[in-house]
Order: structure tokens, then C-alpha cells, then sequence
């Protein structure tokens, strides 16, 4: 009876403790799981093409999913492959991914069609944003194709392209007295002189004619279309447009045979043997000329601001951003990755331990770690860069052209038409009268009103 009094005695004591126990977790519900792991078995499927900065991303997400919980499918594509792949998606009102690469020439199009989600109301939200992440970080310019006409922001930009001028054989200059080009007419004359001497090419470019020639287009106070994005009706044969066309299509004489069809790998390759004199691209095409293990030409090479237009100085400036579908399922997670992606942390991380130098966010940009990775021989790079970057968010938005909508079918018909005057088969003035022709029958074949 004793013992059986004793065991009694035990179980009941056992039976309080268990209760007090039970009593102190109900005071405090929220489970330590939960809020170390906030989306633990929650799995985020995101896309992208392929660029480096992702490649460099995935050293650091599995930190990510360890802190959050969340698994990350980021699906990486070509971007041909991957523009189309994502526009179907979209379009199609689907919800496979919950966070996907805003293409730069789509954003307009996906913006005015109600397909991203307005990341406002996650920046707008304490509980979700911290004030430090600061979204009024990121360059200006680079945001512009990110925004509504009422501002609204609906993606945030990893990748900046600021057009620039790299020279790599300065001594074959200074040789015979040329300066370094800063208007159209000394660029053509620069780019002649040199072209031949010791077997180095004036200049060189690749096949993307679209990219490489509004800024000349523009330069002499033309554009692509009439008034982007409010006035789609494209412009292609004012008296300007032929001008650009012309002028670009002379400089290409001073280029290497077949440079018509030209990558941009082997552009920059033929700038780095010194075997090209100019190279007018995006800074991390540009740049390698200094910056790269490869480059032959470090000591004789500049970079500089691309040379002005007669009418404008308007170099070409892009950006690559993040966003989340309106339909994506785990709109919050995706908010979560996206917010740790650009975080000044994680972009500080990219520019110091790997040399990732296309940033967005100002505070990186203008930081002494970056400028100290970034300045070659005297040469700010990263103020070059920041300098032009934001050109398009500072008065008129002259890149407005190339994020409208109807820019991928009128880019497709300026791409045929350059080519036929740089190859001789039309004058610049029938080859656009053409080409504005086709690009208006596209157009209002695409249910486009003009």
C-alpha cells in the first residue's frame, strides 16, 4: 500500500509539472520554429536568364534557405528562351513562379498590363521592410523602367548598363597627335586615322543594332518613335533618323570585316589583344580592357564618357530587375528573396568578394570599398558609371523608347533595315522609308492604335 501511495504520489507530482509546463508555452504561442524559420516547407520558384550575377547568387542561397526555412528553384535560361518562356507565363495569367527577372524591353508592356505586383506595399510595410533596406537607394535611372505612370514601383533593379568608351591602344594616338574623341565628328575622325595602323582596327561593335544605334540616331535629335511611350508611331525616316543611320553606318568602316554579325564576346576579345582601338558599350563590356587578367593593352588603355551628338549627349543606359507576378502563390517569400538579393549587404559582398561591379543601389556605388576596386590608373570607373546610369532619371526619359511596348517589333525592323545600308545593298533614306513602312504595318498587325 506504501509503495502504491508513493507511485501515486510521483505521478501526480509528474501530471503538475507537465501542466505548468503546458501553461508557460500557451503564455508565449508562438513556436521558436516559427521564428527562426519563418517559411520553413515553403518552396519559391523564381526565373531568370542566365548572367553572372545569379551564377554569383547561388554561393549565397543556400544561407538564405538555412535562415529562412524557404528552398529556392531558381531556373535559369538563355534569354531569348527565357523572355519568351516568362511572357507566356504571365500573360497567360499563371502562377509558376513567385519571383521572375523584369526584363528591361517587357517592363512597360507587363507593367500597363496589370501582370507584376506593386512592391510598394512590401516596402510600405515595417513588418516586412526594414527602414535600412531603403528602396530610395537604388539609382534613379535605373528604377525608371520599373515604375507606372503613378510611380507605383514594380520591380527593383541587380543589373545597371551604362554606355561608355573604352580605347585601348592610347599610344598608337598620342603617335599622331589624336585626343581622346568627345564629339561625333572627332569620334569618325579618330576611328579613320587609327583604322590600319599596325593591323588595329578603328573600332569594333557586335550585331545588336538596335542597342548600338539610337544613341547616334538621337544624338542628332531623332528618335525611335515619335514621342515614347505615350506616341508609339515609329520615326525611322525624319531627316535625323537617316542622319544617325548614316553616320553609324561610315563608322563601321573603320571596323573589322564581319563585324556586322560580331558577338559581344568577341568585341570585347578583339579590345583586350589591342587588336581595336574603340569599343562604345555597356560599362562591364567596356571596363575589362582595364580591369581583366586577360587584357594585353592595361597600360595604353582609357575609359571614358561615349562621345556627345551635335543636338544630344544621350548614351545609352539599361537595367535588369526583380519582381513578382500578380498570380505568384507565395508572394511574401518571394518578397523575402528578393529583399535579401539587394540587400546592401549581399551587394557588398558581390562587389568585394567577387568583383561584381553593376550594382544599383547609390550607397554601394559610391562607397570607398567600391571605388577603391574600381579605379584603374587614376580612372573613377564607378563615377563613370554612376554618371550615366542616371541620366534617364534626370529630365526627359530618352530610354523611353527602348522599355515601350511596341520597341521589340520596330528593334527587329531597324536591325534589317541598318544592315542593308551598312552593307551598301540601300541608301540610309530608301532603307528607312521602308522600314518605317514595315514597322507601322507590324505595329497594326499587333493591334497596335497610331
Amino acid at each position: 500500500m506504501k509503495t502504491a501511495s508513493r507511485v501515486s504520489s510521483i505521478t501526480r507530482r509528474k501530471l503538475l509539472k507537465a501542466s505548468a509546463a503546458s501553461a508557460a508555452l500557451a503564455a508565449f504561442p508562438a513556436p521558436l520554429i516559427a521564428q527562426t524559420k519563418p517559411f520553413a516547407g515553403v518552396t519559391l520558384h523564381g526565373a531568370s536568364f542566365q548572367h553572372r550575377f545569379f551564377t554569383l547568387l547561388q554561393k549565397y542561397i543556400p544561407e538564405f534557405e538555412d535562415k529562412t526555412g524557404m528552398k529556392v528553384d531558381l531556373q535559369l535560361s538563355a534569354l531569348p528562351v527565357y523572355n519568351q518562356q516568362a511572357n507566356l507565363e504571365l500573360s497567360s495569367g499563371g502562377s509558376a513562379y513567385d519571383f521572375v527577372n523584369v526584363t528591361f524591353t517587357l517592363a512597360t508592356r507587363w507593367i500597363a498590363a496589370g501582370l507584376l505586383a506593386n512592391l510598394d506595399e512590401f516596402t510600405g510595410d515595417a513588418n516586412l521592410t526594414p527602414a535600412e533596406w531603403n528602396p530610395k537607394d537604388f539609382v534613379d535611372g535605373a528604377q525608371v523602367p520599373y515604375r507606372d505612370a503613378k510611380g507605383a514601383t514594380y520591380g527593383y533593379s541587380w543589373e545597371g548598363g551604362a554606355m561608355l568608351m573604352g580605347l585601348s591602344r592610347m599610344d598608337l594616338m598620342e603617335k599622331k597627335g589624336l585626343k581622346i574623341p568627345k564629339t561625333f565628328a572627332e569620334l569618325q575622325q579618330v576611328c579613320a586615322e587609327i583604322n590600319g595602323t599596325d593591323g588595329v582596327s578603328g573600332l569594333v561593335s557586335w550585331f545588336l543594332h538596335n542597342w548600338n544605334l539610337p544613341p547616334y540616331i538621337q544624338g542628332f535629335g531623332g528618335n525611335i518613335f515619335r514621342n515614347p511611350p505615350s506616341d508609339p508611331m515609329p520615326a525611322l525616316n525624319t531627316p535625323e533618323a537617316i542622319q544617325g543611320v548614316e553616320f553609324y553606318a561610315n563608322l563601321l568602316k573603320s571596323a573589322p570585316k564581319g563585324v556586322l554579325t560580331y558577338t559581344e564576346d568577341q568585341a570585347r576579345q578583339a579590345m583586350l589583344t589591342g587588336r581595336a582601338n574603340i569599343f562604345i558599350h555597356s560599362s562591364a563590356w567596356v571596363t575589362p580592357i582595364l580591369l581583366s587578367d586577360e587584357s594585353k593593352v592595361k597600360e595604353t588603355s582609357r575609359v571614358v564618357r561615349s562621345p556627345a551628338g551635335p543636338v544630344h549627349d544621350y548614351p545609352a543606359s539599361n537595367s535588369q530587375g526583380l519582381g513578382i507576378p500578380k498570380n505568384a502563390k507565395n508572394q511574401k517569400a518571394a518578397w523575402e528573396f528578393i529583399k535579401w538579393a539587394l540587400s546592401p549587404e549581399i551587394s557588398m559582398k558581390l562587389v568585394k568578394e567577387h568583383g561584381h561591379s553593376s550594382i544599383c543601389r547609390r550607397s554601394i556605388i559610391t562607397s570607398e570599398d567600391y571605388r577603391k576596386l574600381n579605379t584603374v590608373n587614376g580612372q573613377d570607373l564607378g563615377a563613370l558609371y554612376l554618371e550615366v546610369l542616371e541620366l534617364p532619371g534626370k529630365g526627359e526619359n530618352y530610354m523611353a523608347y527602348r522599355t515601350s511596348k511596341e520597341f521589340p517589333i520596330v528593334g527587329d525592323v531597324l536591325n534589317k533595315a541598318f544592315e542593308q545600308v551598312a552593307t551598301g545593298q540601300l541608301p540610309a533614306k530608301d532603307a528607312m522609308n521602308a522600314a518605317q513602312d514595315q514597322a507601322i504595318a507590324a505595329l497594326r498587325r499587333a493591334g497596335t492604335k497610331l
